[in-house]
This record gives C-alpha cells, structure tokens and sequence, in this order.
C-alpha cells in the first residue's frame, strides 16, 4: 500500500474528512487530495503531522523500517516493556505468548 492509499484509509477510519485532515496538518484539502490520489508526495515536515494526526508513526506511513505495521500504541507499549526490569518482562513475555498460542489454537480448531 502506498502512501496515499494509507493515508486515505487511515483518515476515513478515523472519521475525518480531508478538510479536517488539512486544518490539523496545516496544509489545504486540496493538497491533501493530491497525497491521497498519489499524484504528489508530502514532505517529511508535512508527513509528520499527517502521521501524528492520524496516531501512526512516520515510519508506518511511509512504509519503512521495521517496524512500519505498528500504530503509535503499539510503538508505545513496546517502549514500556523494554524498560521493564528483566523478570517483570519475563513474566510479562511469558503471559503474552501463553495467550497468544491460545488465541492460534483457537482459530484452528475453529476453521
């Protein structure tokens, strides 16, 4: 998915219209019609506050680095784990796979 396709399907699941989008940026609706049609690409200045406004990182938005599938909750819990003491994150790693697991065994046994 490019750029403006993920800026279009991020803006309509939050609700906003490209108007409103455009306010919060600090760009016109016009412009923001371009990204969305990919006619034009934002600037790194302007795809930040596309990105913050929708609650993505920059790097999800542009489809790059390694960690591009993760909204900025994601981003954030992940954060707060590495600063976990080592056996808190243990337990907490060993709880998030039991469920995890759980949830696979799930869904093939479901299907």
């Amino acid at each position: 998915m490019n750029i403006g396709d993920k800026i279009t399907t991020l803006r309509k699941a939050k609700k906003l219209s490209q108007a409103d989008l455009a306010k919060q940026a600090n760009v016109s609706r016009e412009i923001i019609g371009r990204y969305e049609r990919n006619e034009v690409s934002p600037s790194v200045e302007v795809a930040k506050k596309i990105a913050d406004t929708l609650e993505v990182s920059l790097d999800y938005l542009a489809g790059e680095g390694s960690k591009t599938g993760f909204d900025k909750q994601t981003l954030k819990l992940i954060d707060e784990i590495e600063e976990l003491e080592p056996s808190i994150k243990d337990k907490l790693l060993f709880l998030a796979n039991a469920i995890i697991r759980d949830a696979k065994t799930g869904k093939a046994y479901a299907g």
